[in-house]
């Protein structure tokens, strides 16, 4: 899967208990249309190369380390070395996004993955290649993924006029579905095929390339702070629980978070699990196998097509119920049926689902959640929702060893359902029409 500015005409939405914040943060004046359209471009092509460039990494590292080791601890080591900073770095790195000019810390994610792939690229022309060295390379290319895709997020509401954020929000969700989940993989397999030294200097051209767009940004790249918050910043751990508790005492926030978790979790379980159920249950060929997971990176493409259409005929909230539907259709019909067909538009209903809730919520949040808060809020975010996915792996691994594929399965789509009666009950539609400011909610 994947995991991140307040409108002065709109009062905040009462769903705190006591309320995270007395009132909305004074809205900065944006650039024109024109200006507002150039960022969302800059912005997209940057996503769509650097995600495309994170997928061929994520395929890369770990097939470079089978041919080193045999081990599978050691190989899925260096799996995890791409993953999990989300879980140690995160909060930290939401802190440098409220205080540092965003567009340096993009070039500053990029100099890191550029530093990455340089070190390692002499090492796999020599055959010198090792299993630690993979892992400081996934650690620094990890760590730089979390340092981009917080400051891109919290850039868009500085950069983009308010009605263009769900287009932007859109396209970039888009970008990141598709590069990063479908085209990123599939451009990693061909290039290794050509050569790990090929694939290596490809995407270190691609980072280059990346760094250099980023350059047609305009606008603002700090966060604003108020005037009570002059002077030398709070503490990082004062910071750090300032984000954690803006989350957790705004209601709808805290709600869509826990929601997002579970959610999360089925796609960490499901991506888990797939290669052996479609093994060793479904019998596929490797070619049924990738029509198979290219379901959802098509789902995902076609939910960021479809998005304004669906937010204006059946209101945002159905449209992000759709993603609960989507993700109880992708673990439930697996433990029900082993027909290719069925368990692929079952997947490319939990693609399209994923890309309806993201769009959706990042714009709500970026209505929300003061500027100065858009790291903080961004990283917790996303520690919840992509730390939940590796934690989802390993309780389907644990089911699936104790009581078997599919009703492991079952019990991630029982989890979805679970959630579906705190969705009715707290994301209403008269709290969602006040919380984005529109009647189509």
């Amino acid at each position: 899967m994947s995991e991140h500015s307040v409108d002065t005409a709109k009062a905040p939405v009462a769903l705190s208990d006591p309320p995270p914040e007395p009132g909305p943060a004074p809205s900065v004046p944006h650039p024109n249309a024109r200006r507002g359209t150039r960022n969302t471009v800059v912005l997209l092509v940057f996503t769509a190369i650097t995600n495309l460039a994170d997928g061929v990494t994520k395929i890369a590292l770990p097939l470079m380390a089978t041919q080193v080791s045999g081990s599978p601890a050691q190989v899925s080591a260096v799996s995890l070395t791409l993953s999990l900073p989300w879980l140690l770095a995160a909060l930290h790195v939401g802190v440098l996004v409220d205080r540092l000019d965003r567009r340096r810390l993009l070039w500053g994610a990029n100099a890191l993955r550029l530093s990455a792939l340089g070190s390692l690229m002499p090492l796999a022309a020599a055959d010198a290649v090792t299993i630690p060295v993979l892992c400081a390379a996934g650690a620094v290319l990890g760590i730089a993924e979390v340092i981009a895709l917080t400051s891109a997020t919290a850039l868009i509401p500085a950069l983009t006029p308010p009605e263009g954020r769900e287009r932007a929000n859109t396209w970039i969700a888009g970008a990141e579905t598709v590069c990063n989940e479908f085209a990123g993989p599939f451009v990693g397999g061909l290039l290794l095929a050509a050569g790990t030294g090929i694939a290596l200097g490809t995407t270190w051209v691609s980072y280059l390339a990346a760094s250099l767009v980023v350059i047609l940004l305009v606008g603002r790249f700090r966060a604003v702070r108020h005037d009570s918050e002059r002077g030398a910043p709070a503490a990082v751990r004062v910071q750090i629980g300032e984000g954690l508790r803006y989350l957790w005492q705004h209601v709808l926030l805290r709600t869509m978070a826990l929601i997002l978790t579970v959610l999360c979790a089925c796609w960490g379980a499901w991506l888990a699990l797939m290669p052996l159920f479609a093994t060793s249950v479904m019998h596929l060929n490797s070619r049924e196998y990738g029509t198979l997971l290219s379901a959802l990176g098509v789902g995902g493409l076609a939910g960021a097509l479809a998005i304004t259409w669906l937010n204006r005929f059946f209101g945002r909230r159905w449209v992000m119920f759709a993603d609960l539907f989507g993700t109880f259709a992708m673990m439930a019909v697996p433990a029900l049926t082993t027909n290719l067909w069925a368990v692929a538009a079952a997947a490319f209903m939990g693609g399209m689902g994923g890309t309806l809730w993201t769009v959706n919520a990042r714009t709500l949040a970026q209505r929300l959640v003061p500027d100065d808060m858009l790291g903080r809020f961004g990283s917790v975010s996303r520690l919840f929702s992509w730390g939940a996915m590796p934690v989802g792996a390993g309780i389907m691994g644990l089911l699936a060893e104790w009581f078997g594929l599919r009703l492991a399965f079952g019990v991630f789509a029982v989890s979805v359902a679970l959630t579906v009666p705190p969705f009715l009950r707290i994301l209403t539609r008269p709290v969602l029409t006040e919380a984005f400011g529109d009647p189509r909610s």
